[in-house]
């Protein structure tokens, strides 16, 4: 059953299934700055922290992305770190140049619109089609060890809980 979160205190619905810790991570497919293929969700050799967000072109994603690339800075070897967005990937490969994101990836959902899949699609009102703000943390095994559905889609999510949730997957 799809979940519902707020934009500005009105309810949105989200499109796809409502994924919680202990499910699998489904395996989505979005396209990198450099345009290549990544894969997040499944199995992998190290943690995943999938972060959405609705657009990196709005003051809350920035400030974020700017944010977790702070933030997990001596993560990088530990941690496959992805913030999804649906902007297309020129202006993932700009925002990045602007302000020196380097420590994690960019990517976009525009392509395959995979993301549904983690329950995260906006599927109504003015931003139908964009994701919604939601962190995701996956273990070794591709099992949804953390997740954080951020509630207002315009308020920034907690980032101390993120981490300690983070450390504890480590």
């Amino acid at each position: 059953m799809a979940e519902t979160v707020k934009l500005k205190g009105n309810p949105v619905s989200l499109a796809g299934p409502a994924l919680n810790v202990g499910d699998a991570a489904p395996v989505a497919y979005v396209v990198t700055k450099d345009l290549s293929e990544k894969a997040v969700g499944g199995k992998k050799d190290k943690p995943q922290l999938i972060i959405t967000v609705p657009s990196l072109d709005t003051p809350v994603c920035e400030m974020e992305t700017k944010k977790f690339n702070e933030m997990l800075k001596e993560f990088t070897d530990k941690v496959d770190v992805t913030v999804v967005s649906m902007d297309l990937p020129f202006a993932e490969k700009r925002f990045c140049e602007s302000f020196s994101v380097s420590n994690i990836d960019v990517a976009s959902d525009f392509r395959y619109r995979d993301m549904e899949k983690f329950g995260v699609l906006i599927a109504e009102g003015a931003l139908k089609g964009l994701l919604a703000r939601a962190v995701f943390i996956v273990d070794t095994e591709g099992k949804v060890a953390y997740k954080q559905l951020v509630p207002e889609i315009t308020t920034e999510p907690n980032y101390d809980e993120v981490l300690e949730a983070l450390k504890k997957v480590l």
